[in-house]
């Protein structure tokens, strides 16, 4: 009898979710339901009402952003894509969607890594100016104008990189930052192993790691081996030629420290 009882809670209770994450499923939105009149100045932005292909995307007027006391806005010279933005647009992972939104995309602006200057700053920002020239990284990048806060992901351009080139670092090289600083703890005379070494991350894992010291190997395919000896790697293998988990090397993933440790690192496609 306690069995009946417990299996008729349960159907019911698993009925009732059901019932409620289809509602929630299909009542998630995002504004470009809501036909609101335009308020304040406008610019041009790149949307994406929906999950799917590049052919969704738009080019329309959306509302200007207006800086907060810490924030400033940038005039937008140049933005780079990246897959980043590939995934924000199909929506994949699909997982993620629990973030960026179920049916629809919450967030209709695309674009994350931005280079351009300053037009005006917050009351709270001293360490901007307008006319400043600065690139970094904000939701939205594939417009006019972005306002991102002064203290994160935005800093000075400098001068001898033009806008383009400025545009192309901020997500890819603070992934590879991040993997070897911070997650790989790297350190000076240890070797490194950059799988996917001639990639938008490995590229700049290449150059980093050969900034702290190490010594790096870096796997790449055929017609990438040049490009990826001139941006310092010591050893460039060909993985269409020679396989590098066969190579008889020690290659570890270890968190240890120890000077003169091989870590194998994996970036993105080679």
């Amino acid at each position: 009898m306690n069995f009946k009882r417990i299996a008729r809670w349960s159907a019911g209770a698993i009925s009732v979710a059901l019932v409620a994450a289809a509602i929630i499923y299909w009542s998630s939105g995002n504004a470009c339901d809501q036909n609101t009149a335009p308020r304040g100045a406008r610019m041009k932005g790149i949307v994406h009402c929906d999950y799917g292909s590049p052919e969704a995307l738009k080019l329309e007027d959306v509302e200007k952003p207006v800086p907060a006391a810490d924030e400033v806005l940038v005039r937008v010279r140049a933005a780079a894509v990246n897959p980043l933005d590939w995934h924000f647009m199909r929506g994949t992972p699909y997982f993620a969607r629990v973030e960026m939104g179920l049916r629809k995309p919450k967030a209709i602006r695309l674009g994350v890594d931005f280079a351009g200057t300053v037009e005006s700053v917050g009351s709270n920002v001293t360490e901007f100016k307008p006319g400043d020239e600065v690139f970094g990284g904000r939701t939205g990048a594939f417009a006019e104008y972005v306002s991102v806060r002064a203290d994160r992901a935005v800093v000075l351009k400098p001068p001898n990189v033009t806008f383009e080139q400025a545009a192309a670092v901020p997500v890819a090289a603070i992934t590879a930052l991040q993997g070897l600083r911070d997650k790989g703890q790297l350190q000076r005379g240890q070797k490194v192993l950059i799988n996917g070494a001639s990639g938008g991350v490995g590229t700049f894992a290449v150059q980093i790691a050969k900034a702290f010291g190490a010594e790096v190997t870096g796997v790449c395919s055929t017609r990438n081996v040049e490009l990826v000896r001139s941006l310092g790697a010591d050893r460039v293998i060909d993985y269409t030629r020679e396989d590098f988990t066969k190579s008889g090397q020690n290659v570890t993933t270890s968190s240890s420290t120890t000077s003169g440790t091989t870590r194998c690192w994996s970036a993105d496609a080679p």
